[in-house]
């Protein structure tokens, strides 16, 4: 049976050990995403330049949207793809999470190779698409007056959510192996955690019945982490601590799931 450790020290050491053939694994799974496209990897600057064109148009002058105490001169479409990026590397993340290792069998059947760094090349993807996105932010925060020194800290506030998404990441990559429908169902529940998350509207504006749910997401506690550090607001640290927590106990668990199903992978598949 595949070693488990419950040590995060020991997981890190571990990833780092392999964080060349992670990255190029990486390199590769963006390179062919594009691969064929008349504009290639600009792809990954423009989607998300024509997706927040689209979000001023609508949201600025069709529906003229507000945010409930929403910041003089802060646009509603501005807020709304703040929360986007962040919850987008979860998102991405998780969505193709259940294929990442049953997508590579060849892989499964070599002994000494680190099946446990594939379920985080989705990651590794989507951080790369993250950063594009943050610097569109922060050209946008520009371009309407709202930029502040808040925003540097957008990339340490993310933390929650990345071990968040590797923690869901090996869970789904190792039910992937043995249940073919988690590539269906998956992007079925993301949608619906978007919608559960405050991304489309603030942790405020919830019932007051339903804060508990509101409460216990720290995906959603990170969204409004990074959202606060990007337009110069408190950052609520507490929350995003918890979430934090969360994040790193995500990440043993997840870990320990995955290295207890790997010896069964090659049978499965």
């Amino acid at each position: 049976m595949s070693a488990i450790t419950l040590n995060p020290l020991a997981i890190a050491a571990g990833l780092a050990r392999h964080r060349y053939l992670l990255g190029q694994l990486v390199k590769r799974d963006v390179l062919l995403r594009y691969r064929g496209a008349m504009f290639g990897v600009l792809w990954i600057f423009l989607s998300p330049l024509i997706m927040l064109a689209i979000f001023a148009f609508v949201f600025g002058h069709i529906f003229q949207t507000r945010w409930p105490q929403q910041a003089e001169g802060l646009p509603f479409w501005l807020i709304l793809y703040c929360g986007l990026i962040v919850f987008n590397v979860f998102g991405e993340t998780v969505s193709r999470a259940s294929a990442a290792v049953r997508g590579y069998p060849a892989y499964v059947k070599k002994i000494i190779f680190p099946l446990d760094i594939l379920p985080l090349v989705p990651l590794g993807s989507a951080l790369v698409h993250a950063a594009f996105n943050f610097l569109i932010l922060a050209a946008a925060l520009a371009w309407t007056g709202h930029l502040g020194a808040g925003l540097l800290l957008f990339p340490l506030l993310l933390i929650p959510v990345v071990l968040l998404a590797i923690g869901a990441a090996w869970f789904l990559a190792a039910w992937g192996v043995f249940i073919k429908d988690m590539t269906q169902i998956v992007p079925l529940l993301v949608q619906m955690l978007l919608f559960l998350s405050p991304v489309f509207y603030p942790a405020s504006a919830v019932p007051g019945g339903l804060t508990f749910l509101y409460d216990a997401n720290p995906l959603g506690a990170a969204i409004e982490a990074a959202r606060a550090a990007a337009f110069g607001l408190p950052v609520p640290w507490a929350a995003w601590s918890a979430a934090l927590a969360a994040g790193l106990a995500a990440v043993l668990l997840g870990h320990a799931f995955f290295q207890h199903s790997r010896d069964e992978f090659a049978d499965a598949l």
